[in-house]
């Protein structure tokens, strides 16, 4: 079989360092990491960027028993529903969350909990957990608006999308409608981020099984927690991506009344901007491969912001 070289551990240098409060690349040619990859890409497909399963230090498909499965109430909903094979499960880590983020996030995962989708349905987050105001007690967040980070009601709720976007890929459902993020974030790999903005854009999917399907979420200790249960799921799900273009960031300059003339003093590192192309390949029990699209999307450069004294 044909192999395709991959730097694997360039997406998690990029995420470690732009959390860590510094202005990255993706790309590092001096980077000595290189593994080899099946050669499981669409056709078309020869940049070397390629990165499959990538290892990240805030997000990753969840193997173990989780907080709620031995709890009496999940238990009877699994019972009822006839639920009872965990099809997919994912967490994601709010690194350094903002005032308001984490408690929309533990809000916005109490409602989805216990939520049911029948065979066939299909699930909008904005229906199924928004509006996200204060009348359903979201309260102040952070989100991104352009290149900015603004506070709105009911920021942090992207996260939620996130998470219920990278498990239900994992479920190999059906992905309806799915917008990314205008610029990178911080907690999961380009190409694998979801963003919610309610009448505006939505997160779907569709239950394409032949059972119901049964989501559970919960937030504890900064890191959401989100499961599928449903027919069980014997495939082999790998997430893939293509770096297929890179933008660097620039500097904006703001004067500084508290800064003496000739100090600097950096209010956001910045990060760079890029473009990916994001597939699954999906290994049956048969040893048949399958491959399905999930799209290109484009990260704007987020701007370096220095202050200057005068």
């Amino acid at each position: 079989m044909k192999k395709v070289f991959a730097t694997t551990a360039v997406v998690f240098l990029l995420i470690a360092l732009t959390a860590a409060g510094h202005s990255c690349s993706l790309y590092n040619k001096s980077h000595p990491g290189i593994v080899i990859l099946d050669n499981l890409t669409p056709e078309g497909i020869t940049n070397p960027l390629l990165f499959t399963n990538v290892f990240h230090p805030y997000s990753r498909p969840v193997e173990g028993a989780l907080l709620w499965e031995g709890d009496e109430d999940f238990r009877n909903a699994c019972s009822q529903m006839e639920t009872a094979s965990r099809m997919a499960a994912f967490k994601t880590s709010l690194p350094d969350p903002l005032p308001g983020e984490e408690y929309n996030i533990a809000l916005a995962a109490e409602i989805l909990a216990g939520t049911i989708v029948e065979p066939g349905a299909i699930l909008s987050m904005n229906q199924t957990i928004g509006p996200y105001s204060r009348d359903r007690g979201f309260g102040e967040g952070p989100a991104y608006h352009g290149t900015r980070v603004v506070t709105t009601t009911g920021g942090g709720v992207c996260k939620i999308a996130t998470t219920l976007y990278n498990t239900a890929v994992l479920a190999d459902l059906e992905i309806i409608e799915r917008r990314a993020h205008g610029m990178l974030v911080p907690y999961v790999p380009p190409g694998q981020d979801a963003t919610v903005s309610y009448g505006v854009k939505d997160l779907k999917f569709r239950n394409n099984t032949e059972s119901p399907i049964l989501i559970w979420a919960q937030a504890r200790e900064n890191i959401l927690y989100m499961a599928f249960y449903g027919e069980k799921v014997t495939k082999e799900i790998s997430w893939n991506r293509e770096i297929l273009n890179l933008q660097n960031t620039y500097t904006i300059y703001r004067p500084s009344r508290e800064l003496l003339p000739g100090e600097e003093r950096v209010i956001i590192p910045g990060a760079d901007g890029l473009t990916v192309r994001s597939w699954i390949t999906i290994l049956h029990d048969d040893g048949k491969r399958e491959i399905q699209d999930l799209g290109v999307d484009y990260y704007r450069p987020m701007p370096r912001v220095v202050e200057q004294g005068v």
